[in-house]
């Protein structure tokens, strides 16, 4: 029986490309960095942006636009610019329901995490929002993920969650907990990405893993 879970939230829950790279599109024309917008895709998505820009921007470049680009899709509510899947809302709703334990599990930093669940009206169906910290003391999906186990008293045994997410990250990172990842085949991975990097099982919608975690 299932009794805890957690879950991603770029990819997985939301639609968030359009506020996250909207926003950092702003950023980059802010800081006057000349960058085409086939650099600032979904492949960006993911990491944290303070991990997958210096390769892109250059160590500076990325020093310049980061503040820039937390003022607008932080402080400015860029990060509202987001769309929930089909089906997440029921998935949400059916698992909190049948008395499921959800923690949501991000790289992102937790106080737009915070608005984008309450954005949606979801802040009651989650018992810990884990995110990134402003200094960056999370930065990789291993270390969200085991703040999230600790918040939630180290669930084990028959009560160790499960990880549900869009991207390599979230398969290496609930691994290092000894978590299966169940792949959400709707978010940004590219083709195979999730099965390569070992996900339990990829579901193709939200629906089909709602069937498979209830039934």
């Amino acid at each position: 029986m299932l009794t805890h879970i957690l879950l991603d939230l770029d990819g997985t829950l939301v639609d968030s490309a359009p506020g996250i790279l909207g926003s950092l599109r702003r950023a980059v024309d802010e800081a006057g960095l000349d960058v085409p917008d086939s650099a600032l895709g979904t492949h960006l998505l993911g990491p944290p942006l303070y991990r997958s820009l210096p390769p892109i921007l250059g160590d500076e470049g990325a020093a310049t636009v980061l503040p820039i680009y937390r003022r607008i899709y932080g402080d400015e509510d860029g990060c509202l610019d987001c769309t929930p899947y089909p089906g997440i809302e029921e998935l949400l709703r059916a698992l909190h329901d049948a008395g499921v334990t959800m923690a949501l599990a991000t790289s992102k930093a937790e106080p737009p995490a915070h608005k984008i669940i309450a954005h949606h009206g979801w802040t009651d169906l989650f018992t810990e929002i884990v995110g990134d910290t402003r200094a960056a003391e999370r930065p990789t999906k291993a270390a969200v993920v085991g703040e999230a186990l600790r918040r939630l008293g180290h669930p084990g045994g028959a009560s160790a969650p499960v990880m549900v997410g869009d991207r390599l990250h979230d398969v290496e990172g609930s691994a290092e907990h000894g978590l299966r990842c169940l792949g959400a085949g709707w978010g940004y991975a590219e083709p195979g990405e999730l099965e390569a990097a070992g996900a339990a099982t990829v579901y193709a919608s939200a629906d089909e893993l709602r069937a498979a975690l209830l039934d």
